[in-house]
């Protein structure tokens, strides 16, 4: 703290905030074991159990109220409890969030979401929440566990590993998903129009960069260039290409406009699991 800086006054501001984290802690407390949510105390606690420092969070409530008398606290304990105070709060939303969707599935599905094997992707989510160091990456969370408890379109297996891209998988892979979701079919050259616009050489950093993004997406299966296949899925081989009897001297662009790429069939599921809100739909198609 500057020395001009005003001191945090005893027992105005900060006694507040402990108050209002103790009415969270008993909101949290009474959301898992009241009545109107006892049905998805399972889930709760599932979700609660991958995040190590919640528990501490909330123990630490009464610790700090007592350190207040002694007026003891260090602004590194204030913005701890700040920081994790956000967090909290962030926490209880994207919970409210995912049981108003499973509520909305019905009794027939109810079996589903209290399974052992939806609880694992549960835990397994909210770890890889707990991580996550943007909002959008934990939306695509949010959205997964909202759509794997209404359906099993594709097996748990595949749910965790959409979890696993979703920890390695910066916001700039997904914008390259989404553009090809977008538009099948679509060139390097359309997918660096669409995200980015400006034309960069090719010695460029940012042309490295969109090379790294496209190898990562190719090499970990979510995006391939197009194939043609046989009626029973079969690729086809390529034909040759045919020398024009003049070579070039440069390299294959990184903004190539000739290759069409696409989705794989994992990567569609996996926008269709992550980028959207399918859940009344998903719902509807499970028997």
């Amino acid at each position: 703290m500057s020395a001009d800086a005003s001191p945090v006054p005893s027992g105005s501001v900060f006694p507040s905030e402990i108050d209002d984290l103790e009415a969270k802690r008993t909101a949290l407390s009474a959301k898992i074991d009241g009545r109107t949510s006892g049905k998805h105390a399972r889930i709760l606690l599932a979700a609660l159990s991958g995040i190590p420092w919640v528990g501490s969070l909330l123990g630490a409530a009464g610790t700090i109220s007592g350190e207040l008398e002694n007026e003891q606290l260090s602004e590194l304990q204030k913005l701890w409890l700040k920081e994790h105070e956000a967090k909290l709060k962030r926490l209880g939303l994207t919970l409210a969030s995912i049981i108003k969707r499973l509520e909305d599935f019905g009794e027939e599905l109810q079996e589903r979401i209290q399974s052992e094997e939806y609880l694992a992707l549960v835990r397994s989510a909210f770890r890889s929440w707990d991580q996550s160091d943007t909002e959008e990456k934990r939306e695509l969370i949010r959205r997964l566990l909202e759509n794997a408890g209404g359906t099993k379109l594709c097996p748990d297996d595949l749910v965790r590993l959409f979890i696993s891209w979703i920890d390695t998988y910066h916001e700039s892979h997904f914008r390259v998903i989404r553009v090809l979701h977008q538009n099948p079919g679509a060139t390097r050259a359309d997918i660096w129009r669409e995200v980015h616009g400006a034309t960069v050489r090719e010695d460029s950093a940012e042309a490295d960069l969109f090379k790294l993004l496209i190898r990562d997406l190719s090499t970990g299966s979510v995006i391939r260039q197009h194939r043609d296949t046989t009626p029973h899925g079969e690729y086809m081989r390529k034909g040759r290409a045919t020398s024009s009897g003049r070579g070039t001297q440069t390299m294959k662009s990184a903004f190539d406009d000739i290759e069409p790429y696409e989705l794989t069939d994992l990567g569609k599921q996996f926008v269709h699991y992550t980028m959207n809100e399918l859940v009344s739909q998903l719902g509807a198609r499970t028997k």
